[in-house]
């Protein structure tokens, strides 16, 4: 079976395993403060231009996400993101449970405009009565999206004015950043002058394990490792991440390998645009969401593994192909070979 479900199906790269192999009888300080977690983040802010931002290491995206927003938040404010964003739709209420609520919006998608995050602004503004709900005080964006489409650098300066109009701060999550990093117009310098917060996806592209969290805004620097910690996602033996990051960020292979699966889901896309099947969204990154009848589900899922996301319409199906740094050329073949035969 041939696994295009998700990206994170896979142990690691060859080269992190390599370098955790040869490390193993290493001793290091605990909790991130060690030499591979100051090499990691030397190694991050070179692609930043931002040699003050803040790099920390958490175990995964959920707590990531949630360890984020409540750093920011003050008990009264709450989170805007799009009606499909990650922190709504995927992750069991963390947010929430940590006391902020988010507020959706409409997306197309996967997006939400800068117009929209306005109005949300200018509505708390001219509100008579904000002492009985809640502020909206950050905006959360994903990049790429929940359906692989991007923000265009544009798009993102428009939001960053939105949102530095209503005093919000702008939160990316990038657990799939490499991919939209491939496949847009956006760098993670961008993302350093654009945005307040951003992660920088590892569980998703190429490691075994963990996201790195950068922060420009000084405002969130203080005490934010205490913030890790409190919610359980300060790993104890945190050099482990650090020498993944370092890997994957000392000689670009982050961005190689990300870019590699980014052309094997444009080979599949074209495959599937060659057999007049339809796509759900025009996604530029390693999502390719497609809308298959049963026949042709039946005629691929003996041989691959892919993802259902929704039924369209007259026994039709939304389904999720997804490639990742581990899709290999000739997975991708077999299953383009296979695309043209249904």
């Amino acid at each position: 079976m041939i696994r295009f479900n998700n990206d994170y199906n896979r142990a690691a790269h060859p080269a992190i395993l390599q370098a955790l192999a040869a490390d193993a009888q290493q001793s290091y300080g605990g909790y991130g403060v060690d030499s591979w977690c100051e090499k990691a983040a030397d190694e991050i802010k070179k692609y930043l231009s931002c040699p003050d931002a803040a790099v920390h290491f958490l175990v995964g995206g959920t707590q990531a996400n949630f360890t984020a927003i409540d750093a920011a938040l003050r008990p009264y404010q709450s989170a805007v993101c799009a009606e499909t964003g990650h922190i709504h739709a995927h992750e069991t209420g963390a947010v929430e449970h940590t006391g902020h609520k988010i507020i959706t919006l409409p997306g197309h998608e996967g997006k939400i405009t800068a117009a929209q995050i306005a109005a949300v602004g200018e509505a708390y503004r001219v509100s008579p009565i904000r002492e009985h709900i809640t502020q909206p005080k950050l905006v959360y964006i994903s990049f790429p999206t929940e359906y692989g489409t991007l923000y265009s650098l544009g798009e993102l300066a428009d939001i960053r004015a939105a949102c530095s109009e209503y005093g919000m701060y702008l939160f990316v999550d990038g657990a799939r950043m490499g991919y939209g990093l491939a496949a847009g117009d956006v760098t993670l310098a961008d993302m350093a002058r654009l945005a307040d917060m951003f992660t920088i996806g590892g569980t998703k592209c190429g490691a075994l394990f963990g996201e790195a969290l950068v922060i420009t805004n000084s405002a969130l620097k203080p005490d934010f490792r205490s913030f890790i910690k409190q919610n359980g996602a300060m790993l104890a033996k945190g050099w482990l991440l650090g020498l993944q990051f370092s890997v994957l960020f000392e000689n670009g292979l982050y961005f190689d390998a990300c870019r590699q699966a980014v052309e094997l889901a444009m080979d599949i896309k074209a495959a599937f645009a060659a057999r007049g099947i339809p796509f759900f969204v025009d996604s530029p990154t390693n999502q390719q969401f497609v809308i298959l009848d049963h026949r042709q589900i039946e005629a691929l899922e003996g041989r691959y593994t892919f993802e259902p996301d929704h039924d369209v319409d007259d026994g039709r199906m939304c389904v999720r192909f997804c490639t990742s740094w581990a899709t290999t050329p000739e997975e991708a073949d077999a299953l383009i070979g296979d695309i043209g035969k249904l």
